[in-house]
């Protein structure tokens, strides 16, 4: 069976497990243990940070993030099919007590000009103000999508006009990195506040960091045991993530031109896959999804006539090629 369904599935390499078998750890919780710290410290340095923090999930790094811009009863925007809004069960507001209102992008892109129009300046007691925009790069469901760095320095400027925050959710941003040659420093010079995520394209079995400005990541550690992420001997975890940074970012052009074979093998225009999802309209998607399945290829139904596949580090190009020839012929 060739597994598309996400770049979450991949195993750990051999190579991996070993790094894992020796790492030095210590009591995270008490700031101890020296291989999170390592990895801390360089994430932080590759975005030009001062800090970051290491967490289990992407979903509570996308939380922590958040929370450090826009406060109880304040609001966040969005593009309409953001992770943070369509993916996390609600999180962010059943946790921070924050609310979001959203644009429309077809790719899920930034889109300047509705942002202006949706914020909302502080007007007192009688309206919820903008306190952050955040913008997902790559973007999931818009297709592994980048977000041109243009569009974001553009963000960036008004933001610092009006006076409100920008956070990026990065969970592929090293993808977004490799497919677009865009320095991982630009991308921490328009955002205040990064989740960025080790166990999708990079392959680590677990983790994601929010990275971001010193008393920030303080006040993050405080709110990451709050809410039931502080963790002892992670070190372990936390070597893995260096590992992946070390071998697994550049093979990431490998799965792009492997999301573009399965791209035109189902129709879909191998020019518009930037990274390694794929996003294709079907009559009935769970039909389609159980006929691939059938045919020994597994992908995903992400709404009633939409499938999606992600390539990644498990699916060489000999299985690439078989996929696309088994979905080619359905």
């Amino acid at each position: 069976m060739i597994d598309l369904r996400s770049d979450t599935l991949t195993q750990p390499t051999e190579a991996m497990r070993a790094a894992m078998a020796v790492a030095p750890v210590g009591d995270d919780v008490y700031g101890e243990d020296p291989t999170v710290r390592a990895l801390e410290e360089r994430v932080a340095g590759l975005f030009g940070k001062e800090d970051a923090v290491f967490t289990p999930t992407g979903s509570m790094a996308n939380v922590l993030a958040v929370r450090t811009l826009v406060g109880v009863g304040q609001e966040v925007l969005c593009e309409s099919l953001a992770h943070i809004a369509r993916a996390e069960l609600g999180a962010h507001a059943a946790f921070t007590g924050l609310t979001m209102r959203t644009w429309w992008h077809p790719r899920g892109g930034v889109d300047l000009p509705q942002i202006q129009r949706l914020f909302a300046p502080d007007m007192g007691v009688y309206f919820v103000p903008t306190r952050a925009v955040s913008v997902e790069n790559t973007h999931n469901f818009g297709g592994g999508s980048i977000a041109p760095i243009e569009d974001l320095l553009a963000l960036r400027s008004w933001a610092d006009e009006t006076g409100i925050g920008v956070h990026i959710d990065g969970a592929r941003i090293w993808n977004a990195h490799v497919a677009s040659g865009t320095p991982l420093t630009a991308y921490g010079d328009v955002a205040d506040v990064l989740a960025v995520c080790l166990s999708k394209g990079l392959g680590a079995p677990v983790g994601s960091l929010v990275v971001g400005s010193r008393d920030a990541m303080a006040e993050t550690r405080v709110w990451r045991k709050r809410m039931g992420g502080g963790m002892r001997q992670v070190g372990i975890l936390a070597a893995a993530g260096l590992h992946a940074l070390d071998h697994h970012v550049e093979r990431l052009a490998e799965d792009h031109a492997h999301a573009r074979l399965l791209a035109e093998a189902i129709g879909v225009d191998p020019a518009g896959v930037e990274t390694n999802i794929v996003v294709a309209e079907r009559e009935d998607a769970p039909s389609y999804v159980a006929r691939a399945a059938e045919a020994g290829v597994r992908i995903s139904a992400v709404g009633p006539r939409t499938v999606r596949l992600v390539t990644h580090l498990d699916v060489p190009r000999a299985d690439a090629e078989r996929a696309a020839a088994v979905l080619s012929g359905l």
